[in-house]
């Protein structure tokens, strides 16, 4: 860890050796949750948080935290996708739809909800990987009234292809770069200001989304 410690300041990353492991592992399962039950992950950048998370364990040369934080991030993934599908059984979709909402509108719950029907189990498998569908999959799934049982084994199946794939790739990727350090310095500062601007932006679009009207008729979009 000194060596890590050593290097990080060398190219002005101290702060993620001070930080350490414990601070991504909060972070990363707290926003895997958040984007996975409620409606605010809608606007969070989730896949690119996952490979940033990656990237800076690899700066700590911390792979066995990688390696389990793939595994709790992938079990959060799921407990949250199952909380949005019981918020969905029970409040169905007629509150997300905004009158001229730019994300959260009739539209978008419509495509979500025809991309489910038409795919069913493989698309909240294949869910996992498009951002606003990720967020939505699981409220229509539970509007819907999808069979819990085979909701969760395909909200299962998604993260684990999601998860380990996002934070792995980040990590091993980051680490292949070890003789490229000026490489690999831009790739940690290019992931942890894109997952940060992400965030601010992705807050920014939440609050104007919620500003604006229930959709009269939203009622319609409900599963």
């Amino acid at each position: 860890m000194d060596v890590v410690h050593a290097e990080a300041t060398g190219v002005g990353l101290g702060w993620l050796s001070t930080a350490g492991p414990l601070l991504v592992w909060v972070i990363v399962l707290s926003f895997v949750f958040v984007e996975c039950a409620l409606i605010i992950g809608l606007f969070l950048p989730g896949d690119s948080l996952l490979f940033a998370a990656g990237v800076v364990l690899a700066q700590h040369g911390a792979e066995g935290h990688a390696w389990g934080l793939s595994i709790a991030a992938l079990l959060i993934a799921v407990v949250g996708n199952q909380a949005g599908y019981y918020i969905g059984r029970h409040t169905g979709t007629r509150f997300i739809a905004r009158r001229g909402g730019k994300v959260l509108n009739k539209q978008n719950l419509e495509k979500a909800r025809a991309f489910l029907n038409r795919r069913g189990f493989l698309a909240i498998v294949a869910a996992r990987w498009i951002p606003w569908v990720r967020t939505l999959a699981p409220l229509i799934a539970g509007a819907a009234r999808m069979d819990s049982r085979r909701f969760m084994l395909a909200t299962a199946a998604g993260a684990v292809l999601w998860v380990p794939t996002l934070v792995l790739l980040g990590f091993y990727g980051a680490g292949l770069l070890d003789v490229l350090p000026w490489l690999k310095t831009a790739l940690v500062w290019a992931s942890v200001a894109f997952f940060v601007v992400g965030t601010v932006y992705g807050f920014v679009r939440y609050r104007q989304e919620m500003r604006k009207p229930v959709e009269d008729d939203a009622e319609a979009a409900r599963a």
